[in-house]
């Protein structure tokens, strides 16, 4: 399967699709004319920026403030702007790796295709038979962009009940605070 790198990325977005309640999430990586998207499920977006900002805050502390990491996010200018088009998913994501790599001060991120046999993670040689692989390394800055974009986008889902935090549909919502009952459970 291919490998797609991306050192650094012209943009790295993640996105989402979708009305809220039936939205498909991506992560987008371009340079130019070159655009990548891959989909996965909010869960992994949320996660992923949830760690990129616990990295980068690990750096921080680890090198007493020394390394070129942002400690507050919100220094990087926010990327509102829509995914690209024509959106064309390359691969359904399974797991995600992320690392720091001290000598060059860039964040590495790894989306790996779902398979029976991923490869490992990071490894410097990605076997063309593997699952398909984007990677990309970015600025400190730029991954604190990124987490603060990433959560903004998962946040826009739908509103949590008040009672009981599940999601608020359009079409009704059954609230296991004010009956005691939830859908699909006995």
């Amino acid at each position: 399967m291919p490998f797609y790198m991306y050192d650094p990325p012209r943009r790295f977005v993640a996105g989402a699709v979708g009305q809220p309640g039936e939205r498909t999430f991506y992560l987008q990586a371009s340079d130019g004319s070159r655009v990548t998207s891959v989909s996965l499920e909010k869960f992994q977006v949320s996660q992923l920026a949830e760690r990129l900002d616990e990295l980068l805050d690990e750096v921080l502390r680890r090198t007493g403030g020394s390394a070129s990491v942002p400690g507050v996010p919100g220094v990087p200018a926010a990327d509102d702007g829509p995914l690209d088009l024509p959106l064309m998913e390359e691969f359904r994501v399974g797991a995600i790796a992320l690392a720091w790599d001290g000598e060059t001060d860039r964040v590495v991120i790894e989306a790996q295709e779902e398979s029976e046999s991923p490869v490992e993670p990071l490894a410097e040689v990605v076997p063309a038979d593997g699952p398909g692989v984007l990677r990309v390394r970015l600025t400190p800055e730029d991954a604190r962009a990124f987490a603060q974009r990433a959560l903004r986008i998962v946040a826009q889902g739908r509103p949590p009940c008040p009672l009981c935090g599940l999601p608020l549909d359009a079409a009704g919502h059954i609230c296991p605070r004010q009956n005691g009952y939830r859908a699909g459970h006995d």
